[in-house]
């Protein structure tokens, strides 16, 4: 990280010259210049008085991921193993300022089964360690809360109700993993998943997935339209997740969801499209070519206009892959059109309109990125004009 000095320095004036700058619609070769951690002016042709000569390379806005659970692998290393939760988000949060991530939505779980590796009061102190880190200034990115609720367990609304006031939460997401349906339609992809993940032989198998279809009856649609209605009651953005049919999907219109996470199906995307909701996908899926249990590629959604949002999901790095994945392979995607997947779209879907692109105002979040081959490096990143990658 940079020093006081350094920090002090570039929040108040710096300058960016030789630079390939992503625009929301088009790719300037130019310069910019940033004072008081915002950007001030953009110019074409270069300029022998900057501070920072890009060498060419590509220069974007701060990334911003709405969904990653990444920060549970650092807090549990291990089974069995909790890490001190502030050194586990200065962690992830390096990990996610290295990747180009100047903007977080931490996903936390809200209902959780008894035998779950975390428990509601593990989900609230990492909430906990993420607003002290952010407040004593130890952090590399801004931090947001986004919660995760499962609305088939028990406990999903208990779990709500420990964030309830907090505001840093910005998005909930409506999740239902009850098996035969949304993201595991498919029970054989289910049986696989939980086969892998448990180790469970096909008796304990059927056992389990009797318990979680009588737990889903039992309880996901009055937990959903009681966190729905929480939510909405405190100004939080909602999404819906694995929606799978049409069905699905005028529910969602009900409960006045603007971000559709992860449609499992074309027909639901189309539809969440239509509705004026922005469709998120993984970036994982992107860059494999396909998603890990057997639904939609995310690339088949971009070509046929129904992507609006990347997430890095389970993978950090593949938040900027995925983008550049996008304006190389699907015919109609430009790099500033991919861009805005995982810096525009995001920020302002969730309400932060400070941020999220390079234009005249907005902050100097900023991310400095070479093409080798097919994969960018993020050589340098900025937040508000302060190095600290």
């Amino acid at each position: 990280m940079a020093s006081s000095d350094e920090a002090e320095y570039s929040a108040n004036a710096l300058a960016f010259t030789n630079a390939r700058i992503v625009l929301p619609d088009e790719v300037l070769s130019g310069s910019l210049n940033t004072n008081a951690g915002k950007i001030n002016n953009i110019d074409s042709g270069t300029t022998t008085t900057a501070q920072h000569d890009c060498e060419g390379d590509f220069l974007i806005p701060g990334l911003v991921e709405l969904h990653t659970d990444h920060l549970e692998n650092h807090y549990k290393p291990r089974p069995g193993v909790l890490w001190n939760p502030i050194s586990a988000v200065q962690a992830h949060d390096a990990q996610m300022a290295c990747s180009g991530i100047t903007t977080v939505l931490d996903a936390l779980r809200v209902g959780m089964e008894d035998s779950a590796d975390f428990t509601a009061k593990d989900m609230r102190d990492m909430a906990d360690a993420i607003e002290t880190a952010q407040a004593e200034g130890r952090l590399r990115s801004d931090h947001f809360l986004h919660l995760r609720c499962e609305v088939s367990a028990d406990n999903c609304v208990d779990g709500f109700a420990l964030f309830e006031g907090d505001d840093r939460v910005r998005l909930t997401s409506l999740m239902d993993h009850t098996p035969g349906q949304r993201q595991f339609t498919s029970l054989d992809y289910y049986i696989q998943y939980y086969k892998e993940s448990k180790g469970y032989s096909d008796e304990q198998l059927r056992e389990y997935i009797a318990r979680m279809t009588e737990r889903g009856a039992r309880n996901s649609d009055k937990n959903r339209r009681e966190i729905a209605e929480r939510a909405t009651t405190h100004g939080i953005q909602l999404a819906s997740h694995d929606d799978a049919t049409i069905a699905h999907v005028d529910e969602a219109i009900e409960f006045g969801i603007k971000v559709a996470e992860f449609p499992t199906t074309l027909e639901a995307a189309k539809a969440s499209t239509e509705a004026g909701m922005a469709v998120l996908m993984g970036a994982p899926n992107v860059v494999r070519g396909k998603s890990h249990s057997g639904n939609i590629s995310a690339k088949e959604l971009a070509q046929a206009g129904y992507l609006n949002i990347l997430s890095s999901d389970y993978v950090p790095v593949s938040l900027l892959h995925g983008a550049f994945v996008l304006a190389k392979d699907v015919d109609g995607i430009d790099l500033p059109k991919a861009i805005r997947t995982i810096t525009k779209t995001p920020a302002e879907s969730v309400g932060l309109t400070d941020r999220g692109a390079i234009e005249t105002g907005r902050r100097a979040d900023l991310v400095q990125v070479r093409m080798v081959g097919d994969i960018p490096i993020v050589r340098a990143v900025w937040n508000e004009g302060r190095r600290v990658a």
